[in-house]
């Protein structure tokens, strides 16, 4: 089978269900394994972010949606030439990856006859259950199965360490400028590490709020974790905010791109990650995480 990824998220999945010899075409955004990008061709390309602070990245975002330009760029020659048999893509997010309607159609254009594996999730469970529907279509659904089990294994093991000990109120921000409350699967993640999750709702979408309404939600825990971002990034942008957030409020930047934002296995890494800021006495500390106030 030739399997093309569109979703960073998809390219964890595939490497880390030992088919990488399978894998022949991933985006410019798959950094996880690093060696995708040389690996692998690159058929899909993206806007260049580089230097531009977080409100400069959000008027360029917005304008060029306001204005329908895409977002990002869908290389077809690469992609026929690639003759793929199985695409990894998704409909959850046009800011984050490929839209699963713009590949349906460029497949059309093109004459190609791959399946189209659209990966949607917008809980935790459902996060899991993708990794065991790629395995399946893939011919690997034992050890798919297996794999999820590890961890949710893992899971449980956290469950058990936080279990009856007072759960702090936690906000988690995606974006510091401006401030948006983390949706979807993240305040799973907050709940699976022994916290509350304030603002955001599980399965909902990331919106946008104000400062004031953050301060309203009473938090006791503030994790930065800028979507597109990792812990040395989000580290920076928190400190832009300080001043901004509730004073005695305990403020963490987390390694959103590893732990946080991108649906695929780590995201039980971000578990423990956030369950060791919740909880030091009862979970072992985490590397990708840094305590700003």
């Amino acid at each position: 089978m030739r399997i093309v990824s569109l979703l960073p998220a998809a390219t964890e999945i595939v490497y880390a269900l030992g088919l990488d010899d399978e894998l022949v075409g991933v985006t410019f955004e798959c950094s996880e394994p690093a060696r995708a990008r040389t690996e692998k061709a690159v058929v899909v390309g993206g806007l260049d972010t580089t230097g531009l602070a977080p409100a400069e990245i959000d008027r360029l975002v917005r304008a060029r949606a306001a204005s329908g330009e895409d977002l990002y760029t869908l290389h077809a020659g690469a992609l026929r030439e690639l003759a793929p048999d199985l695409i990894l893509s998704q409909d959850l997010c046009q800011v984050c990856a490929v839209p699963a309607g713009q590949v349906e159609l460029a497949l059309a254009t093109l004459g190609c006859q791959a399946e189209v594996l659209t990966l949607d999730p917008r809980r935790l469970d459902e996060v899991l259950a993708g990794i065991e529907l790629i395995g399946q279509r893939t011919g690997v659904a034992e050890r798919a199965a297996g794999f999820v089990d590890g961890l949710t294994s893992r899971l449980v093991d956290v469950g058990d360490a936080v279990a009856g000990r007072p759960q702090p109120r936690v906000a988690v921000l995606e974006w510091v400028d401006p401030p948006f409350q983390a949706g979807h699967w993240v305040p799973d993640l907050v709940e699976a590490a022994g916290g509350i999750s304030v603002l955001g709702t599980a399965g909902g979408r990331s919106v946008p709020i104000d400062w004031p309404q953050l301060a309203a939600a009473e938090p006791e825990v503030v994790l930065v974790a800028p979507c597109g971002f990792e812990l040395d990034a989000a580290v920076q942008q928190g400190g832009g905010v300080l001043d901004l957030l509730p004073a005695g409020v305990q403020v963490w930047a987390i390694d959103a791109d590893g732990l946080v934002v991108r649906p695929g296995p780590r995201l039980v890494d971000g578990v423990e990650a956030i369950a060791a800021i919740l909880h030091p006495d009862a979970v072992a500390p985490h590397p990708s995480v840094r305590q700003l106030r």
